[in-house]
């Protein structure tokens, strides 16, 4: 028999067993069920610190149930991403990155196992494969997400994912192209997707954002776009559009005025009928998909003479860059999208004003940039 004699403590509880080592006990202050600890010991000295330990802790509020880290990451995981609220092509892209890059690694390990060590080996071993940089730090952030979670639930006392500088990457600069070079690629492309090249550029919409666009989002009184949705693809290839990310997305966005014969040859020749017709349709009548666009844009960009790897998102990446000059943060930040303090600023009637201002300096460089051509 374990020998109690003469080992009653205020907190728990040593006793020696049969093997001559000692072992400690103490209440589970959630249920007041008896726990041992894990282990045994060699001493009585010992095993009566390790349980002081545990005191501390629980006086500390910092103690956790030991068998909660026994959980295996993978059930976790399936649990963290049911409950999770996310929009369809994230929750998609999410689903992705986790099968793919995280669940070999971690899948079968209780939680408690993952250890900053473990993180710092997997995701150097995702790099050493091949895995792109992007790809790696949202890996990473969602790994981090869920086990700040899990540290949330008191499964584990410490979120293991603290590797300095693994949730972010340095994006390399993308080019900028010149007015005459978005004017070149809009020339060399097929006609129905020359006003796309042109509002790309000079409106800065998203790809989504622009094959989202229906008649009634266009302004040609007052040369603006109305920015209320964007299309989304899934891997599957089905269509949707989506709510923007932020009210910051919802916007209106003034255009130079110099497009408006391009807008209006447009709408008449290509966009689908009604005021809910798409503005951009596929060759085909169907609506404009991202994969079926992208070799007419390489063929476009070849024919202009552009060497460089322009993306089509470059565009406005380069319609950003030219309305930068004079126009302030905030009146940036409301043309592209971005999240502004108040979202009420969105909805202000932004032709008349500073955005008005700043799609007539883009077409004075239109101006200045194809005034012999159009002369």
């Amino acid at each position: 028999m374990p020998n109690d004699k003469g080992n009653r403590r205020r907190f728990g509880a040593v006793r020696q067993l049969k093997s001559g080592r000692w072992q400690a006990r103490y209440r589970d202050p959630a249920t007041g069920q008896l726990r041992s600890l894990g282990q045994t010991y060699n001493s009585k000295r010992d095993a009566e610190i390790a349980l002081s330990r545990v005191e501390a802790d629980i006086s500390r509020g910092v103690w956790t149930d030991p068998d909660a880290g026994n959980v295996l990451f993978g059930d976790f995981m399936t649990a963290w991403l049911r409950d999770r609220k996310l929009a369809d092509r994230t929750r998609e892209r999410h689903e992705s990155v986790v099968r793919l890059h995280i669940l070999p690694a971690f899948e079968a390990r209780p939680l408690a196992s993952i250890t900053t060590a473990r993180v710092r080996s997997w995701r150097t071993a995702l790099l050493a494969a091949g895995v792109g940089e992007p790809t790696v730090v949202k890996a990473y952030q969602i790994l981090r997400a869920a086990l700040n979670t899990a540290v949330d639930d008191e499964l584990i006392r410490r979120n293991p994912c603290r590797v300095k500088g693994a949730d972010s990457y340095d994006v390399p600069e993308r080019p900028v192209l010149s007015v005459a070079e978005v004017f070149a690629a809009a020339d060399a492309i097929s006609r129905r997707y020359r006003l796309l090249v042109l509002l790309a550029a000079f409106t800065t919409l998203r790809f989504g954002e622009l094959a989202s666009l229906r008649r009634r989002d266009v302004d040609t009184v007052h040369c603006a776009v109305k920015v209320q949705r964007a299309q989304a693809e899934m891997q599957t290839g089905a269509l949707f559009d989506k709510a923007p990310k932020s009210d910051a997305g919802v916007r209106l966005v003034a255009f130079p005025i110099e497009l408006l014969p391009d807008v209006e040859r447009h709408m008449e020749m290509y966009a689908g009928a009604g005021r809910d017709g798409h503005v951009f349709l596929g060759p085909q009548g169907g609506k404009l998909r991202r994969s079926n666009f992208r070799d007419d844009w390489i063929k476009a960009r070849t024919k202009a003479g552009i060497t460089a790897d322009v993306h089509f998102h470059d565009l406005r990446h380069t319609g950003n860059t030219l309305a930068a000059a004079g126009a302030s943060l905030r009146e940036l930040m409301t043309r592209m999208g971005h999240s502004t303090p108040r979202a009420a600023l969105i909805y202000q009637h932004m032709v008349n004003g500073r955005d008005r201002e700043i799609a007539d300096r883009l077409g004075a460089l239109i101006r200045k940039t194809r005034g012999d051509v159009d002369s």
